[in-house]
């Protein structure tokens, strides 16, 4: 069984509107510092591209977490395998995410993430895919929201690829 991949978003469309989501990020931390946190591995792309566009100073860290187990679907219950390297006490944290569906995850990050003392914590996610949506977290800034399809591209990765392609695309699978 081989797959192929169908645009969904084209890499002009993403690279606007992360353009946009930089500039909005701007203006509301107009004379402050954000820390940025990456969630790994699929974040990495969006993280630095909308670095590029936020106009106030940034600082960045990275994390790793997993919520899967051994199955498909999310327990829950975040394992954190690679942590922060730097305290979050007093500083404005934009946590930022490739894609949010059920929420499960993100939920108990952020619980974990406030436990921490940041001044103020926000949520950044290149895709939304709410029709998914089974715990409610606010997200503040949303790239695109799609639909329930398996997406690759810009970090997303199927099986370990992918993760470079310039859009966002949908994986068909070959019957």
């Amino acid at each position: 069984m081989g797959e192929r991949i169908r645009i969904l978003l084209p890499e002009d469309e993403v690279d606007r509107r992360i353009s946009e989501i930089g500039r909005q990020i701007s203006e509301a931390y107009n004379g402050k510092h954000v820390h940025l946190i990456c969630v790994l591995k699929g974040g990495v792309c969006f993280t630095c591209e909308l670095a590029k566009r936020i106009t106030v100073p940034v600082s960045f860290d990275f994390m790793a977490v997993s919520s899967y187990g051994s199955g498909t679907e999310s327990t829950g219950q975040v394992k954190i395998k690679k942590d922060l390297d730097e305290p979050l006490e007093g500083k404005d944290v934009l946590l930022v995410e490739d894609i949010i569906d059920s929420g499960n995850t993100l939920s108990s990050l952020l619980e974990l993430l406030w436990m921490r003392k940041p001044a103020s914590l926000k949520i950044c996610t290149l895709l939304d895919k709410p029709s998914r949506r089974v715990r409610d977290v606010k997200v503040d800034y949303v790239g695109f929201s799609i639909p329930d399809e398996f997406v690759v591209g810009y970090g997303l990765d199927y099986d370990q690829k992918y993760r470079n392609l310039p859009y966002i695309g949908v994986v068909e699978f070959d019957d």
